[in-house]
């Protein structure tokens, strides 16, 4: 084996998974917990916890330029670290800050700021940095189910953390909060800390690219070189379609059921539910459809389930259109089940195709590709939900139908997420074609779709 062919096994997957578990049990409590403090427990306005979470996505534009850092310096793992202990320390701060408020609210204000600004950089540093190291060191026939447990114990991060916070914040107090999150937040680091310890265990500079001319190259030159590269341009453009489309439901959904469909908010929050076991369900078929396979055989590629995905989100959101013509008729449930799970497939596929696209090109910028996609998705999905809500009331506005209102969004979502699938369909020359050679999967070359979600994963 080469000094950089891809060498990262099971074990290493799973102690890099751990690291978007800490990541996601810090954000979870910064972006929901302290959220609702501020607007319930505090009473403040609501839009004030709402415009810091949506900076703390803004300031994730930084994303290219720090990946760029990871590039010159030839190593991820300080890059990991480093963000992580940005994202504890604007965790802590977030906490204290909103304590602080109650006595002194605009010292406190000044520190949730400097907090949020602090979370949005240290996401994007080690979310980058983590992504590009996994890009590197997965082979890969592992980079769909590598993508699928990563993203899966992101999500464990946040149940896990959701459930046992808010056990101990109750009786609720400021003194709580901050001793929760400041907890949370150094056990966070401490696992990112021993998960990523020896895993690096080469430098990627060494394979082939001259240290010399990376710590040469300037920020505006290297951002320069990557958007040259028509595949590369093509997948910002992808990545930002698609996410918009994947998040504009998300503060409408619920909404739509109680309103046309007279579900109860426990009856809503539960069918939020049943999208997330849907979009778990498209992660894990994906991982064992066109990863390891089922029984030594492949279904698909990455690429054709990226390009699927898509598909089937935009039918699974023509159903939702349909659902607002017909009414209470229409099984609800199963089409937002269904939903999740196109967009499950979608999003870990594209997070698998991404890797393989995140090195392609004349000129090694790992870092600085991974960082542009990850802007793009952070914009998009800041964007997604407020467009999609505000469009809502544009159009029940214009039309005087609620379920207009809802319906056109929907079909509006379906459109981007065709376009998608052309733009993906669309990427170069990359194909991730698996074939297997005695029950073991080998690469045969890159294609023609690679496009990501995330995020969010989706599910996020």
């Amino acid at each position: 084996m080469s000094p950089s062919s891809p060498s990262l096994g099971w074990l290493g997957i799973v102690r890099l998974g751990l690291v978007q578990t800490a990541l996601g049990a810090i954000v979870v409590l910064t972006t929901s917990t302290i959220n609702r403090v501020m607007a319930v427990e505090l009473a403040l306005p609501a839009m004030l916890p709402g415009a810091l979470v949506a900076m703390h996505h803004a300031v994730q534009l930084l994303r290219p330029r720090l990946g760029h850092g990871s590039d010159v310096g030839g190593r991820r793992t300080p890059w990991i670290i480093g963000g992580m202990a940005v994202l504890a320390l604007g965790g802590v701060g977030a906490a204290l800050a909103t304590a602080w408020m109650t006595t002194a609210f605009l010292p406190g204000l000044l520190l949730a700021i400097a907090s949020f600004f602090a979370i949005g950089v240290g996401v994007g540093a080690a979310g980058t940095a983590l992504l590009t190291l996994l890009a590197k060191q997965v082979m890969p026939q592992r980079r769909g189910a590598a993508a699928t447990i990563v993203w899966m114990m992101m999500i464990v991060g946040f149940i896990v953390t959701a459930a046992t916070a808010g056990h101990f914040l109750d009786p609720f107090t400021p003194l709580r909060l901050v001793l929760v999150t400041g907890t949370v937040s150094v056990i966070a680091f401490v696992v990112t800390v021993l998960a990523v310890h020896g895993v690096e265990r080469v430098r990627p500079l060494d394979d082939g690219q001259s240290p010399a001319r990376a710590e040469a190259a300037s920020f505006r030159v290297a951002l320069a070189e990557v958007w040259a590269d028509t595949k590369a341009r093509r997948f910002t453009v992808f990545v930002f379609i698609s996410m918009l489309a994947y998040s504009a439901q998300d503060l409408i959904l619920e909404p739509f059921a109680g309103n046309l469909f007279g579900y109860t908010p426990g009856e809503s929050t539960k069918l939020a539910g049943v999208q997330n076991g849907g979009v778990l369900l498209g992660m894990l078929l994906v991982a064992l459809a066109a990863g390891r396979g089922i029984r030594g055989r492949h279904f698909g590629s990455l690429a054709a389930w990226t390009v699927g995905g898509c598909i089937a989100s935009a039918i699974a959101l023509l159903g939702l259109v349909l659902a607002g013509v017909i009414g209470t008729d229409w099984p609800l449930r199963a089409n937002v089940f269904a939903l999740g799970m196109a967009n499950g497939a979608f999003a870990v596929a594209a997070i698998g195709s991404m890797m393989a696209l995140a090195g392609d090109g004349p000129v090694a910028r790992e870092g600085i590709r991974m960082g542009l996609w990850g802007a793009a998705q952070a914009i998009a999905f800041a964007a997604g939900g407020f467009t999609g809500a505000l469009l809502s009331d544009v159009l029940r506005s214009v039309s005087g139908s609620m379920a207009a209102g809802y319906t056109s969004v929907f079909a509006l979502e379906a459109v981007m997420f065709i376009c998608a699938a052309a733009l993906a369909a669309r990427i170069g020359n990359v194909r991730i074609a698996l074939r297997t050679t005695a029950g073991d999967a080998t690469e045969a070359g890159h294609t023609a779709a690679a496009p990501r979600a995330a995020a969010l994963a989706a599910g996020r």
